[in-house]
């Protein structure tokens, strides 16, 4: 078992998007294998073969997938192949219990599979709006906040510290108490507006999504490389 090496599955748009997330896994000695819709694989959507999956950034998640309509206006760019398959392998990955890191879009996708809902705007909330197409290239600046996180949940655990930490943002559309599936549970929080910035299952041995970037090396604290260093250990120990 010293020599075993895990496979991570990356679930993205395209390769060249799903590139920083596998970096950061690789950093820490996982195979990765990048995931995306091919319209020449209309089954693709099954974990087996992974040992831990990372959900990643990109386009709005379509409302129908937690019953509501689009609203108009808004600018919103959906993928609906990409979010039925993310949605499978979140699911899956759930009653498989196996390690899962969620970012942005992902985390996201995390609550919708668990039966969660969106806030499909944020311009309201903000005083510095988003780009409404929840699409960022690499040369997109980022938005910066102030957010806490809960002492004694598994992300603090995770990256060695609680409390109020600056992070990036780069979405315009979230999580609010109200919308969180029943089966997961905050465990930081906007200091803004008071919006989600994490989730994870209190089920589940190792599954965390956050809002914010962590790929996005020198935005962010470096002790949020545990988030990366962590899910490849816990997918070295799923057998």
């Amino acid at each position: 078992m010293d020599n075993f090496v895990p496979k991570i599955a990356v679930t993205c748009s395209n390769p060249e998007r799903g590139k920083p997330y596998a970096e950061m896994v690789g950093k820490y000695g996982a195979n990765t294998v990048i995931v995306c819709p091919d319209e020449s694989s209309p089954d693709l959507g099954s974990i087996d073969g992974f040992d831990a999956v990372v959900l990643s950034g990109g386009v709005d998640i379509h409302p129908k997938f937690y019953g509501r309509q689009p609203l108009s206006g808004i600018g919103s760019v959906y993928n609906e192949r990409l979010d039925d398959l993310e949605i499978k392998f979140a699911r899956q990955a759930l009653d498989a219990d196996m390690p899962v890191l969620a970012i942005c879009r992902g985390m996201q996708i995390l609550n919708v599979a668990c039966g969660g809902e969106l806030t499909q705007d944020l311009s309201g909330h903000r005083e510095n709006p988003e780009r409404t197409d929840g699409i960022f290239d690499s040369e997109t600046e980022s938005n910066f906040h102030r957010i806490f996180i809960s002492p004694g949940s598994r992300l603090s655990a995770t990256v060695g510290s609680g409390g109020f930490v600056r992070v990036n943002h780069r979405h315009h559309q979230g999580v609010k108490e109200a919308q969180k599936s029943e089966h997961l549970m905050s465990s930081a929080w906007s200091m803004e507006d008071g919006l989600i910035e994490a989730l994870e299952s209190p089920t589940n041995d190792w599954v965390l999504g956050v809002q914010f970037h962590p790929e996005r090396r020198g935005e962010i604290p470096p002790h949020f490389d545990k988030l990366f260093e962590t899910l490849v250990f816990k997918a070295s120990n799923t057998i």
